[in-house]
């Protein structure tokens, strides 16, 4: 996961409920007619259903889109629910989501 974070322009994170069930095309669609954004930007988008356990990723490359796709186990990931909302991500925020942590730390150790 690390190399295709550092593959993309940016990170965004599409608050709100997403239907588990759209693949790529509705993905797709779902941020360029919703968001007004450009799915095929070299962006990460990340989406999460309502049950909060599993999340999914779309990625353009340079051939076409990657879907990613991951589930807990036990737990649930911390996922804002403002459906009108999209968030940029830094690469930390996203090590801290699929740590289990919310993106939104209340204070972090501020490096000199």
């Amino acid at each position: 996961m690390n190399r295709l974070v550092s593959e993309t322009d940016r990170i965004y994170l599409v608050a709100g409920y997403t239907d588990m069930r759209l693949g790529i095309d509705g993905l797709s669609s779902l941020v360029q007619y919703r968001f007004n954004m450009d799915s095929r930007s070299s962006c990460l988008f990340l989406f999460c259903g309502r049950r909060a356990d599993r999340i999914k990723g779309l990625l353009w490359q340079q051939d076409g889109f990657l879907l990613l796709y991951k589930r807990l186990d036990d737990g649930h990931f911390r996922w804002p629910r403002d459906k009108n909302e999209v968030r940029e991500l830094s690469p930390q925020q996203l090590r801290w989501l699929l740590e289990g942590l919310s993106p939104e730390q209340k204070a972090t150790v501020k490096r000199r």
